[in-house]
């Protein structure tokens, strides 16, 4: 195996593993638990902050619908530039979210996904050759 070939195998890999993260993520919330559910179970408690209760359904239903969206983008490589910065949007919110009811003492789900994404931002482009938006674009 040569360093190009090495290079695309990483970039896929990293692209692939966080998409399967963020996917599973979401699937999780939409279709086991349900966002209202899960405005019940992880949302609500931020209604005893200043924040307004019609941010905090809309945050509910954005972070469960990018993670899972957003996943499967990232899986494909289809609109990837676009779905990496949702993501990243969607990472600092929940990380916001944490800090604002309590301390953050516990950033087990938050560091590993903001570490694979913020490889992805930092690796050449031409290294993530095995993707949809290289197919589409190609011509």
């Amino acid at each position: 195996m040569n360093t190009d070939q090495q290079r695309n195998i990483g970039a896929l890999f990293i692209r692939v593993l966080l998409g399967v993260i963020f996917l599973m993520q979401g699937w999780g919330k939409i279709f086991y638990m349900t966002v209202p559910k899960v405005y019940e179970s992880f949302f609500k408690t931020f209604e005893n902050t200043f924040l307004p209760k019609w941010l905090i359904v809309a945050t509910a239903y954005y972070t469960s619908y990018i993670e899972l969206i957003g996943g499967l983008l990232l899986i494909l490589g289809l609109f990837r530039k676009y779905a990496m910065i949702l993501l990243a949007l969607d990472l600092i919110i929940v990380s916001y979210g944490h800090g604002l009811t309590e301390p953050i003492w516990d950033l087990s789900h938050v560091i590993p996904r903001a570490i694979l994404l913020a490889i992805l931002f930092f690796i050449p482009v031409e290294w993530d050759r095995w993707n949809v938006d290289r197919l589409i674009h190609k011509h």
